[in-house]
């Protein structure tokens, strides 16, 4: 019984342009971060992506010490990170409510839906197309 009550997460979808992050976190004495079965360093190349994915945990005060886990697919890597920092926020409003409105004044529950627009039939590409001549 207790292992199972010790193994209570609690778990939150992120999304940004075509990536997806399925994002569980669970109250634990010693923190981790592990996107991918890979610890965070070593999944984003760039401390910047790193920083960006960790930031809905970094920006709030009073955060408790969590074990998160991520599956993320889809997308570019940068477009992961983001989806990754949606997901966290997501699931840490759900467990404080001071811990919402930090998190939403941050902007990191809004989720931004802009996203590649689809070739139309007839053009080059989404806008463009092939140069008009007179004669």
């Amino acid at each position: 019984m207790s292992a199972a009550k010790s193994a209570q997460y609690i778990a939150a979808i992120g999304r940004r342009k075509t990536s997806t992050a399925r994002v569980r976190i669970t109250e634990s004495a010693t923190p981790s971060f592990i996107v991918n079965d890979k610890p965070v360093d070593a999944y984003f190349a760039t401390k910047d992506l790193v920083r960006v994915a960790s930031e809905s945990l970094q920006k709030p005060k009073d955060v408790k010490d969590y074990a998160i886990t991520v599956v993320v697919k889809g997308g570019g890597v940068h477009s992961q990170a983001e989806a990754i920092r949606h997901g966290i926020a997501r699931a840490l409003s759900t467990t404080d409510e001071v811990l919402k409105s930090e998190v939403k004044k941050l902007g990191f529950l809004k989720r931004d839906a802009r996203s590649k627009e689809r070739r139309k039939f007839g053009l080059k590409k989404a806008r463009k197309s092939s140069q008009w001549s007179k004669r």
